[in-house]
């Protein structure tokens, strides 16, 4: 019985060691050695209208709102995140029988870059075709005209979900 309670405080220490890395909130998530990010805005190649601006306003309140980080409007914060708008496309995904459309899909696609003050990649996701420095996200919305939807809420719940991945891209590898 002794024996037992002599090893119930050394089993207690190791037990306790095995939990000593362990963290809690979503700062675990982000790399600790960014505190600002700074968002420049974002260019487009598509012909319509304020697709760049509404797409920075989206990415910056989502960068707020799930991470640890905060937006300034200082090129020389801690990380720069651009984003460039390379693609825009609407297809009809649901033709109707006079030839309208029925239901089309919007698509958005963003390359992203996102590297600290250094000039070192800080994104965590890597696609097959492009340079590690730069990667390529899209998002895409169903649009149904019939039912009174309109293409420009079609593209904003297309960047929102653009905005949700970009800061996705923020999170370290697991």
């Amino acid at each position: 019985m002794r024996r037992n309670l002599l090893f119930l405080p050394i089993l207690t220490l190791f037990a306790l060691a095995g939990c000593a890395a362990y963290q809690l909130g979503n700062q675990t998530l982000y790399p600790a050695h960014i505190e600002t990010v700074y968002v420049p805005m974002i260019e487009s190649e598509s012909f319509r209208r304020n697709l760049g601006e509404r797409l920075t306003e989206a990415v910056m309140k989502e960068i707020e709102l799930r991470t640890p980080y905060k937006v300034t409007h200082n090129p020389n914060a801690d990380s720069v995140l651009r984003c460039r708008l390379v693609s825009d496309r609407k297809r009809v995904v649901v033709p109707g029988i006079t030839g309208d459309p029925t239901q089309l899909q919007v698509t958005l696609q963003v390359e992203v870059s996102w590297v600290d003050r250094r000039g070192s990649t800080l994104r965590a996701m890597e696609p097959v075709p492009l340079p590690s420095e730069v990667a390529s996200v899209s998002g895409d919305a169903k649009l149904t005209p019939e039912v009174g939807q309109s293409v420009a809420t079609a593209q904003q719940e297309a960047i929102g979900r653009l905005a949700q991945q970009i800061v996705g891209m923020m999170e370290k590898p697991w």
